[in-house]
């Protein structure tokens, strides 16, 4: 098997997603000392937000990431942020890409954006790269890093590395259940259900934080980089966007509403981007205590948790689905997302049920 073969690869850049490269180009080269040529330009697909470009030098890869073009919501998108968590990271979580250069000036882009490293390596998205096998052995291995990683995230020292900045500090979980039940009200739909007793078990049952770490908020497969000449070493963590200061646990429900394992039903299999249904892989049930007990932290409470994350990733799925449903977008991908929030109601009422 050839690594060359499984490595993430870009495409063409899309229609309507090009940029003027002359101008982008000789920016950079003035931030870059010794950065020569022009570069080819690629796109990757990965992704359903900021876009990633390749940049390849005769010499060297980059790549830059841009927010979408058109209308963008308030607050997101914002690339000097994501950057500068990024730089402030990297000294002490030596995942984080290396940064390269940050633009807020609009002459050279109709936006800001920033340039990094690349870090090249296998993506594992929803099944491994054709042509790419690992044992039950090295899945459980690969598995146990994955989150060890996410161990390791939450044990950096945010005062140290000077980022009390991204966050609000303590209230995390609160701020969190108040402000998904709020985006749930805008986004609904006729077909899909209200999802009141949950949001009102949500409230009634919510802990004190546990603690107050980094957190990077989108943390799965499909963000992370593999070694291609040692699959179970994680060499990379993408997507800081939505990186904040906030509770652990919380992030870890997040993390597991993802998680599809092998004995999951046909329907939850339907949605699952991630290689977690592979011999080895450890269940949901494996990871909360792995985390809990590395990290010191209690399981007991965990419905909770569990409940917040299904809640939340339906939340998400139903933004989109809104978006769908009142014709802002034709994607047939989201035609049938009403449905998976039908699902993940059913599932938060059973947690709930069983906890």
């Amino acid at each position: 098997m050839s690594n060359a073969s499984v490595l993430d690869q870009a495409k063409a850049v899309r229609d309507g997603e090009s940029f003027d490269v002359a101008r982008m180009n000789e920016w950079l080269q003035a931030q870059v000392p010794g950065l020569d040529g022009t570069p080819e330009v690629q796109q990757f697909s990965g992704g359903a937000s900021n876009l990633t470009y390749l940049l390849r030098y005769p010499d060297r890869d980059l790549i830059l990431r841009r927010p979408p073009f058109g209308h963008k919501a308030k607050g997101a998108h914002d690339m000097a942020r994501e950057f500068r968590i990024q730089e402030a990271l990297k000294p002490v979580y030596p995942a984080t890409p290396t940064m390269v250069a940050l633009c807020e000036d609009p002459a050279i882009m109709d936006c800001d954006f920033y340039v990094m490293d690349r870090i090249k390596g296998i993506i594992p998205r929803a099944n491994l790269p054709r042509g790419m096998t690992l044992s039950e052995v090295d899945t459980r291995q690969l598995c146990q890093g994955v989150i060890d990683k996410l161990i390791e995230l939450h044990q950096v020292d945010y005062q140290a590395a000077g980022l009390e900045h991204i966050g609000k500090g303590a209230g995390y979980v609160k701020r969190q259940i108040d402000g998904w039940s709020h985006r749930y009200g805008k986004s609904k739909t006729w077909n899909v259900p209200g999802w009141k007793y949950v949001m009102d078990w949500l409230q009634a049952n919510m802990p004190d934080d546990v603690a107050t770490v980094v957190i990077h908020n989108d943390f799965r497969f499909d963000n992370l980089v593999l070694d291609a000449d040692d699959p179970q070493k994680i060499i990379g963590v993408l997507d800081w966007e939505m990186a904040t200061l906030g509770d652990p646990l919380m992030e870890l429900g997040n993390t597991m509403s993802y998680w599809v394992q092998a004995d999951d039903d046909r329907l939850i299999q339907m949605m699952r981007r991630q290689p977690t249904h592979l011999p080895g892989m450890f269940t949901r049930r494996e990871v909360v205590d792995y985390y809990c007990d590395r990290m010191n932290l209690s399981a007991d409470n965990w419905t909770f948790y569990e409940v917040y994350g299904l809640f939340r990733l339906a939340v998400i799925l139903q933004q989109i689905y809104y978006r769908y449903h009142h014709k802002q977008t034709r994607n047939p991908a989201f035609k049938h997302f009403w449905l998976f929030n039908h699902y993940l109601h059913w599932r938060s009422k059973k947690a709930i049920k069983a906890g």
